[in-house]
């Protein structure tokens, strides 16, 4: 793939869309949402009949998606967050202006609204899962560290970019996959994945870093980094895999059977079967909770933003899901609000 950062032809918008996993879409034909006229380019997406925003769930662990692949998971003893991007700045993507020497920033004051200020109990955090390294998952990710102290569970680049980042080495646990240990109650299982391609097969900012980079400015210092996918499991025996990157490894996920899988949209109209692939592998799931669909420039308020374009992209996914396997739910949640998936 071409680099953004030095070709002088524009990349087209859908390419630039699959391949940052950027799905600015609206929902249609999935639980709890109502089809929305074909001519709104970007408008709330209403959540799905299960996600209850005004009580915390009665289950282990109560679940609050950030936006894109974020969440923020609570148990008893742990706080855990999974690539949490709250800081939102425009990159160009909506208005088919994309600029990859768009300069990256954090916003500590949108940080602390939605996560809790350091030093309270509503802000502690105890530990970090990166699953890439792209901007719209990672951007976050050092300062959050830096001022929680929690421990960055990541790749190898992602490893070496937080060291740039200013995150001490003692907060840093580098992981590949096929790891599994304890955070606080829960269980973390690491599994191998693969970030989505954009329409031509190829892939947004790729690369590796082996050693400590100069300080990323922009967004396009933020490689992918390889790709990684999270399973937790709670004492009683749940399990939920929360997937980053909206593409995977099927042979890494036989044998695995979860109860929930977070699923990110974009790359479900690029990888071949990606529906019946990932349902057979995971022996049939029975949620699916679709993610990183919404409009991931603009800011955390209910209801979430999208575009068109990937209301048909959901639309196609959820009922690919439905007839291929009856029996999963198909989850659509709001920002913020309380899930039970352990």
């Amino acid at each position: 793939m071409t680099n953004p950062t030095t070709s002088k032809r524009a990349l087209s918008r859908r390419t630039l869309l699959t391949g940052a996993g950027a799905a600015l879409g609206v929902l249609g034909g999935v639980t709890g949402a109502r089809a929305l006229a074909a001519d709104q380019p970007a408008v709330p997406v209403p959540a799905a009949t299960t996600a209850q925003s005004s009580e915390t769930p009665a289950g282990f662990a109560s679940f609050a998606w950030l936006g894109t692949s974020g969440w923020r998971i609570r148990t008893p003893t742990t706080t855990v967050l999974l690539d949490p991007y709250v800081t939102r700045f425009d990159t160009g993507l909506a208005a088919g202006k994309f600029s990859a020497t768009t300069r990256l920033r954090v916003d500590p004051a949108a940080l602390d609204a939605v996560l809790g200020a350091p030093g309270t109990p509503e802000g502690a955090v105890g530990s970090i899962l990166v699953t890439h390294t792209h901007w719209d998952h990672f951007a976050d990710v050092p300062h959050l560290a830096r001022t929680r102290g929690a421990t960055v569970f990541t790749t190898l680049t992602g490893y070496h970019l937080a060291l740039a980042m200013g995150v001490p080495q003692k907060q840093l646990a580098v992981v590949r996959g096929g790891e599994e240990m304890h955070l606080g109650d829960l269980v973390m299982r690491v599994v191998p994945a693969l970030h989505s391609r954009t329409a031509s097969g190829a892939l947004l900012f790729p690369g590796l870093h082996t050693t400590v980079p100069a300080r990323p400015r922009t967004i396009a210092d933020l490689p992918e980094g390889d790709t990684l996918s999270y399973l937790l499991r709670s004492p009683q025996g749940r399990s939920v895999l929360l997937l980053g990157g909206s593409d995977y490894d099927d042979q890494a996920l036989r044998g695995l059977r979860v109860d929930t899988v977070a699923l990110p949209v974009p790359s479900t109209d690029v990888t071949a079967d990606y529906a019946g692939r990932l349902l057979a592998a995971l022996d049939n799931p029975g949620q699916v909770v679709l993610v990183h669909w919404d409009d991931f420039e603009s800011p955390l308020a209910n209801p979430p933003l999208a575009s068109e374009s990937t209301r048909d992209r959901m639309a196609r996914l959820t009922e690919q899901i439905r007839r291929l396997s009856p029996g999963t739910e198909v989850v659509v949640p709001e920002y913020r609000t309380p899930l039970q998936l352990l």
